[in-house]
């Protein structure tokens, strides 16, 4: 049976692929606290050991499911990476970028002094940096160096035998320095400096405090004669409670029920739908302003709805600026998604806003029709992908990607894969201006990206397996320390860097730090132990361009330990 199973996995290698990414999934699902290998460490350690059968598999496989991931990579922080190299996130992009040069240098050194080949380096860069992409761009670029069948093949085994010894401290180390250490370090009580972050942002400064804007509820009230309403139009009425949103919906009048409108006069008498913040709302009623039961008044039609900015004339407004406008009235925020892992973004009046963002709000549907008049478009949930297009953007990347330029005798270029990853930035980027076109729903960009590159890991692995025990024997514990060194050292400058030279903020430093090295495990336990979304507010931008910065990092380390 046991020779059968063997026969057939040799003969038959996809089904071995997908054995590895089966059990390498549940492999990556074991967690401490929290804390777990992740899916691409998992199928990597069962690529290797399936690897021992001696199982080989077409580099041509490899080879397409890495673009499609490098593509989907791309795609995803395309509108975060251009916001903040252009304008709005610049600091912090700029934070990100000293960060990334840290990570590759402390690799560069620590391969240079312990003597590491190009293969063993570049592994060592992108395990301690928890970077996956980097390790197959490095595999790529090794296979580009010109080198012999067999020295390529040595070098390029050598690369997730090196990740594979690293990753594991890497992905814990840099969660524990982030958001263990670094608070202790740097002397921060990170629930305080949330609750002042949101105080200064015009919050309520309670732990969860972004929460309290989600409790809206609608009441009626009869207006009597000695109302300070009496005689205002509907939206003077309203702005009285500002900052704190209460808006008019309907109004009973002789006994009809009509739609409020801006400009309508209340007059005595009226019995008005009043919805809002639940603590505004219950300070309402007095002697002039009566509440009472009216189910059908108050039985107003509301929808929920997801917009996804686009007009430029929003763009870098607080919520604060954009509440006094017209196109806003008679709107509920729920929610803001930033980025390409949707991160939640802390709604407080003033909070950002930027194109590409993704707002949930809720109101009637006349007044969200106007709203998305005013900001964008409905992010409607849809299942269907623009495989034309994203499949000739791949075609148009690659073959840019391929062309080379000589620089006196040295020959410069991107290469396909360098070149698919800014077709799919630059798409990403154009879908969250125009979006008309290009549309990939978020669950199809995710299985693009995770099948991607854990088939890519797992052809890698089986390839490598056989000369995975030879390897660490070879490299020992040591490589397992320097591992620790590069994954510590920038972590730990990066927290000093961002509080003393970029004097960012005690309550976003630490996601800022958790952004430049793409670290979202780090900023789950960051928002978690803070109590708070606040942290996310410098992970965004960060991340889009570490997760970009870092990934070229796997041609440089190449290149640099060459």
């Amino acid at each position: 049976m046991l020779h059968w199973l063997v026969d057939t996995l040799r003969s038959q290698p996809a089904i071995a692929i997908f054995v590895c990414l089966s059990i390498g999934a549940y492999v990556g699902r074991l967690s401490i606290k929290g804390v777990g290998l992740g899916a691409v460490t998992g199928t990597l350690l069962t690529a290797l050991l399936v690897g021992q059968l001696d199982i080989s598999v077409s580099s041509d496989v490899r080879a397409i499911f890495f673009l499609l991931f490098l593509f989907a990579i791309g795609y995803g922080v395309g509108p975060q990476f251009v916001q903040g190299i252009a304008k709005n996130g610049l600091p912090q992009a700029l934070f990100s970028v000293i960060v990334c040069v840290l990570c590759l240098g402390a690799a560069w050194v620590a391969g240079r002094i312990a003597g590491y080949d190009v293969g063993s380096t570049a592994g060592l860069f992108a395990g301690a940096a928890t970077i996956s992409s980097a390790l197959a761009l490095s595999v790529d670029a090794i296979e580009q160096l010109g080198l012999s069948a067999g020295e390529t093949k040595q070098l390029v085994n050598a690369v997730p035998t090196a990740f594979a010894m690293t990753y594991i401290f890497g992905t814990i180390g840099a969660t524990m320095i982030v958001c263990v250490v670094g608070p202790k370090l740097l002397g921060i009580d990170l629930v305080a400096a949330c609750r002042a972050y949101e105080r200064k942002m015009g919050g309520h400064g309670k732990a969860g405090g972004a929460r309290a804007w989600h409790q809206h509820i609608a009441r009626a009230y009869r207006v009597g004669a000695g109302s300070d309403w009496v005689g205002k139009t509907a939206a003077a009425a309203e702005s009285a409670s500002a900052p704190a949103q209460l808006f008019i919906e309907r109004v009973r009048r002789d006994g009809q029920i009509v739609d409020a409108t801006a400009d309508m006069m209340l007059l005595v008498g009226d019995v008005v739908a009043v919805a809002g913040d639940r603590g505004i709302i219950m300070q309402l009623a007095g002697p002039e302003l009566i509440e009472i039961e009216d189910a059908e008044l108050l039985n107003v039609p509301v929808e929920g709805t997801e917009v996804l900015i686009t007009n430029r004339k929003v763009d870098g407004k607080t919520l604060a600026e954009l509440a006094g406008l017209p196109s806003t009235r008679g709107i509920f925020l729920r929610r803001i998604r930033r980025g390409a892992t949707g991160v939640d973004i802390p709604v407080l009046p003033a909070t950002t806003i930027h194109r590409g963002d993704v707002l949930t709000v809720i109101g009637r549907p006349q007044d969200i029709s106007a709203s998305l008049a005013a900001f964008g478009r409905a992010d409607r949930a849809t299942e269907e992908t623009d495989v034309a297009l994203v499949a000739a953007a791949i075609v148009v990347g690659a073959l840019i990607g391929s062309l080379i330029w000589r620089v006196g005798s040295v020959p410069i270029t991107l290469s396909s894969s360098g070149g698919v990853l800014l077709a799919g930035i630059g798409l990403g980027w154009l879908r969250s201006v125009h979006p008309t076109f290009g549309r990939i729903p978020p669950a199809a960009n995710w299985l693009m990206n995770t099948l991607g590159l854990n088939m890519f890991i797992a052809v890698v692995g089986l390839s490598s397996g056989p000369s995975f025990v030879a390897g660490v024997q070879q490299l020992g514990f040591s490589l397992f320390l320097w591992g620790m060194v590069v994954t510590s050292v920038p972590l730990i400058l990066a927290l000093y860097i961002g509080r003393y030279v970029f004097r960012f903020d005690d309550a976003i430093l630490l996601g800022c730090v958790a952004g430049a090295r793409a670290s979202t495990a780090s900023l789950g336990m960051l928002t978690a132990r803070a109590r708070s979304q606040t942290p996310a507010l410098g992970f965004t931008v960060s991340c889009a361009v570490s997760n970009t910065l870092l990934t070229i990092g796997g041609i440089l380390i190449v290149l640099l330990a060459r």
